[in-house]
């Protein structure tokens, strides 16, 4: 059986960007048949009028309508249990990640060279110095602490991983702190797990950002969940 590659869209009120997104996503170049499967977390500006209007001139990509906003976590499990491919990467809808980047971070797990494979905003060595970036660094260095690891971005939504070990994960987390709580999963197996640079183009809570200071708190907590509970 040949390779396919399981894109997981998650969206939540991106109008403005979602076309442009799954436009990348069925134009770039990748090593393997591809599926697109964009979980729309209840949105309520026109993001599922936009998606209805994409999937009538797309049929093969899957387009799922949560009826209410329950958080990226949940949108994330969602789109894991209908996946098939032998890869399974995760793509937000907000165009802060080319997702032309996808090829090459699905390679070393198609070429059976790793078993996940991360894609890092920080190993370009970016000088950008947000408030949003110190917290990713403490978020990453309590998970290096607390798993003996070595990431440097373990909050990226970049993470690739094989479909057979992104499926028996047992994920619970229904907001932001689904990041943390796979890396935590991810870790505790013997896995082969990589990071590559990627390019990213951080945009402002006034542009649309969603993530805030609270999710950080959450994330913390399910780091130590992950790592002190069976």
């Amino acid at each position: 059986m040949s390779d396919v590659i399981s894109i997981i869209v998650p969206v939540y009120n991106e109008q403005a960007t979602i076309g442009q997104v799954l436009d990348r996503l069925l134009s770039i170049e990748l090593p393997a048949r591809r599926e697109i499967i964009v979980l729309n977390d209840g949105s309520r500006d026109g993001t599922r009028q936009a998606l209805d209007t994409f999937g009538a001139a797309h049929p093969d990509v899957t387009i799922v309508h949560l009826p209410e906003n329950r958080g990226k976590g949940h949108a994330v499990r969602m789109g894991i249990a209908r996946t098939r491919g032998s890869v399974v990467a995760i793509q937000d809808a907000d165009l802060e990640l080319d997702p032309a980047q996808l090829a090459t971070l699905t390679a070393p797990i198609l070429n059976g060279e790793a078993d996940v494979v991360y894609g890092s905003r920080f190993l370009a060595g970016s000088s950008a110095v947000t408030v949003s970036r110190l917290g990713n660094l403490f978020l990453t260095w309590a998970t290096n602490l607390l798993y003996g690891s070595s990431l440097t971005d373990m909050e990226t939504c970049y993470k690739v991983m094989r479909g057979d070990v992104v499926r028996r994960l047992q994920l619970s987390g229904d907001r932001f702190e689904i990041e943390p709580e796979i890396t935590a999963r991810l870790l505790r197996e013997p896995l082969r797990l990589i990071e590559l640079p990627v390019s990213f183009s951080p945009r402002s809570r006034a542009a649309g950002k969603k993530i805030r200071w609270r999710d950080g708190f959450a994330a913390l907590a399910m780091l130590f969940r992950c790592r002190f509970r069976a």
